[in-house]
């Protein structure tokens, strides 16, 4: 039996295409009548690029492969991005059947076009799948009663069953739907199972499903969505991926992933997002990362490969990483912890996840100069501030010095965290707020239909003044050491006094900070921020001054700072209260240390409008040994005299824009807020 006829067995044995029995079914109209369908995937562009809607292109191609007659279904050109309701509106009326596929950034524009589409054209089957389709969906049906029908789970057969049994309008035997009936009373068909074997749904890419699209709009450069497998082992409660299936991994075959490969190079896409839950988890990864690698050095393309690494990190999750990285296919490894707590992991249920697999990933990225940054979740269950503060510290210990992304924790409306019982559980206090992008622009932000997300303030084990004071301690963090202002003399200080990463980044946040008014100015500006967010305030700060876009509220205070001219009196505030920190715990460094580790930094700093070069003299090899630090293989500091000579004409920033954009906006997750530095010894400097 062939792959077809056992998916039309399996279809008709879960009655997904209806068959005709006596006395329950009635006799469907004729099935080949002609049927206009439409289908519906906004994604968010990327500096002006769209995704290929990946989503809405699985649905066509599995249609036209195996509906009964499949010259019956005529397919508009997919709605794709986001454009003007009204537009959207224009483009899907006259469909008999339109598809949405919703997530958490595209739900509410997608209800409005299916509500003004129903609203014009009663007749129209609206059909809502995707991951922000609650699993109990009685209530997104009744608030919205345009749709009428929620599909859950894997889409592909569910929504051919429908279209099959447009005719005959009998639901009954389609599974894995939700619908109100014409009484009102809500109808939960029963879930199919999972499909054993997903090459049973055709390559959208390989079928030549988007051709048209692509002709249509040949000004797009189009991005890639990939899948090469289906399904999470993982149950993380925060996640709706492995909450959904939390089952057995299925794979495409790989001659079909090779040749979409080829297909991506052919038509020059520069970025792949590899939709996979975990990889680097199967052997054959590492195969298909060595083909990309393979055929971007032969064609050019793609130019990257952006994939969500194994949970646990394994010597294959390492080696698929490296080759990405010596590949130039990736701009750093996300090292996924999003906390280190006992506790707390336990809650999400990722206590099956390795912490010491990925600090040992961290470690041997670092030694091999691979850029990583690490992903922490402010506000989960279990999570206290001393916890958080104390993994925060961790982390950079173990060798985090690029990047530690901290997001604030949202909930998915089919994540195990969207059960309000799970939630009163640990006490989450929830909010609703604008979905607002990092460095998104005001006019992104301002469109006719906002996004939003259910966002976690508070819980028990983190009231919400505790809350404020960690993502206050989040942005202290950020500021002093990832966007490097301070980072050169917070490293010297832990490693030659034994300090903690915490204890300094707290020293700028404590009562006796007060008495600096710089120092005060950005933790005043950070906790009024988060006080912002826990009353439904966006996530990042805007400025129309600086290029009309959303900072992150480190970023924002960096900017600030510059503009206005206070860094300098930043400095000298910072080296005063340090001092008195160390005075404090009885420690003490050597003559002229932390001013010249201070003054290092500061003279490291890119700047705008600087065009001569510098040279900076030490006593000690700060730099040789903070370099040393980075890369896991500290070398002693030695009192020596070192001229450093800080190259700042390769690039020159000639404006304020061209700042804000290339280096605090572009450097933020490659860290590249310093200039260079060729530091020589004294004797040595007259040479050149």
């Amino acid at each position: 039996m062939s792959n077809i006829q056992k998916l039309h067995h399996r279809l008709t044995e879960h009655g997904v295409i209806q068959q005709q029995a006596a006395g329950t079914i009635p006799a469907p109209v004729d099935n080949r009548e002609p049927l206009t369908v439409g289908l519906v995937q906004i994604n968010n562009s990327f500096s002006g690029q769209n995704y290929l809607p990946y989503a809405a292109g699985l649905l066509q191609t599995y249609v036209q492969t195996h509906a009964k007659h499949p010259g019956r279904y005529t397919f508009r050109l997919p709605i794709y991005s986001r454009i003007p309701v009204k537009q959207a509106v224009e483009q899907l009326l006259g469909a008999d059947v339109i598809g949405f596929s919703t997530y958490v950034w595209n739900v509410r524009i997608s209800l409005e076009i299916a509500r003004q589409i129903k609203q014009a054209r009663p007749e129209t089957l609206i059909v809502f799948g995707g991951p922000q389709v609650p699993d109990r969906a009685e209530q997104f049906l009744r608030a919205n009663p345009f749709v009428d029908f929620a599909v859950h789970g894997e889409g592909e057969p569910i929504f051919l069953g429908i279209l099959e049994n447009f005719p005959s309008r009998t639901w009954e035997g389609v599974p894995s739907i939700s619908y109100l009936r014409g009484d009102g009373t809500f109808t939960h068909n029963l879930r199919a199972e999972r499909l054993k074997d997903i090459s049973v749904i055709p390559s959208p890419y390989l079928g030549k499903v988007f051709e048209p699209l692509m002709q249509a709009n040949p000004q797009e450069k189009w991005l890639i969505l990939w899948e090469t497998n289906r399904g999470c082992p993982f149950a993380c409660t925060f996640c709706d991926w492995g909450s959904a299936v939390a089952a057995k991994v299925s794979q495409f075959e790989m001659d079909r992933l090779l040749r979409e490969v080829d297909w991506f190079a052919r038509n020059k896409v520069e970025f792949i997002f590899c939709c996979d839950a975990n990889y680097g988890m199967l052997s054959r990864d590492l195969d298909i990362t060595q083909y990309v690698a393979d055929t971007k050095q032969k064609l050019g393309y793609p130019k990257a490969l952006s994939v969500q690494n194994t949970k646990n990190g394994t010597e294959r999750a390492y080696k698929v990483q490296k080759l990405l990285s010596d590949a130039g296919l990736n701009k750093g490894v996300a090292i996924s912890l999003q906390s280190v707590d006992p506790e707390t992991l336990k809650a999400i249920k990722r206590q099956n996840i390795s912490t010491d697999s990925y600090q040992e990933l961290q470690r041997r990225f670092t030694r091999d100069r691979v850029e990583t940054y690490s992903d922490l979740i402010l506000g989960l269950p279990g999570e206290t501030y001393e916890s958080f503060a104390d993994g925060v510290s961790r982390v950079i210990d173990n060798g985090q010095h690029n990047r530690i992304q901290f997001n604030n924790l949202s909930i998915l409306p089919n994540a195990e965290m969207g059960d309000p019982e799970y939630q009163k559980k640990y006490g989450m206090e929830i909010i609703e707020s604008a979905i607002i992008n990092i460095h998104g622009s005001l006019a992104e932000s301002q469109e006719e239909i906002s996004e939003m997300q259910q966002l976690v303030v508070a819980t028990a084990s983190m009231p919400r003044e505790d809350w404020v004071r960690t993502r206050t301690f989040c942005w202290m963090t950020a500021f002093l050491h990832f966007d490097k202002v301070l980072q050169i003399p917070l490293i010297v200080l832990h490693e030659t006094c034994g300090v903690s990463y915490r204890e300094m980044f707290e020293a700028f946040l404590d009562d006796h900070a007060g008495r600096f008014p710089i120092i005060s100015e950005i933790k005043r500006f950070f906790v009024e921020k988060a006080c912002d967010i826990q009353n439904g305030g966006p996530e990042y700060c805007h400025s129309a001054k600086w290029l009309d876009i959303y900072w992150p509220a480190d970023e924002y205070i960096l900017i600030k700072l510059c503009v206005e001219n206070k860094l300098a009196g930043f400095y000298r505030e910072a080296e005063t209260l340090l001092a008195e920190f160390l005075k404090s715990r009885f420690l003490q460094l050597p003559p002229k240390l932390l001013n010249e580790s201070i003054e290092l930094n500061r003279n490291l700093i890119k700047f705008p409008f600087q065009t001569e070069n510098l040279e900076f003299e030490t006593s000690y090899t700060i730099w040789e040994f903070y370099r040393s630090v980075l890369v896991g293989d500290a070398i002693q500091l030695e009192e020596r005299v070192r001229i450093n000579r800080i190259d700042r004409t390769k690039i020159v920033y000639r404006s304020w824009e061209d700042w804000y954009r290339e280096v605090i906006w572009y450097g933020n997750k490659k860290g590249a807020y310093l200039y260079g530095n060729d530091s020589v010894d004294r004797e040595l400097a007259g040479h050149y």
